[in-house]
């Protein structure tokens, strides 16, 4: 079983920065992919970023050149540096796990810190 904490969400201006981390209890397998959504209001959850075991990352292209995601294996942390907010960035953000498996792939969710951007 994998339970996921994020932390570091809040109220920013435009232009400003923040930087969400995740901490992970329980086994993370390096072959998980770990990551962060996003979910604003009225919104379905979309993707925001993801990270390998190795480093291989993903960005939503949204957000692609103003996010930087890391990952640390050995304390099953994954961050998210975001810079450069928009309004539109805001909602709820959700730390990731997806974990392959015989069917298909499982997802662990964390409960989510919410950003708000003021403009």
């Amino acid at each position: 079983q994998v339970q996921l904490v994020e932390s570091g969400g809040g109220l920013v201006q435009t232009g400003g920065s923040l930087r969400l981390s995740c901490a992970a209890s329980g086994s993370i397998f390096s072959t998980d992919s770990m990551g962060w959504y996003r979910q604003a209001p009225g919104k379905q959850r979309e993707l925001v970023a993801t990270v390998t075991s190795g480093g291989r990352t993903n960005y939503a292209d949204s957000v692609a050149g103003r996010c930087t995601i890391s990952r640390d294996n050995a304390k099953n942390t994954v961050h998210l540096q975001m810079t450069t907010l928009k309004p539109e960035d805001t909602g709820v953000y959700y730390c990731n796990v997806r974990r392959g498996n015989r069917y298909g792939w499982y997802d662990y969710w964390g409960q989510g810190t919410q950003v708000t951007v003021s403009s």
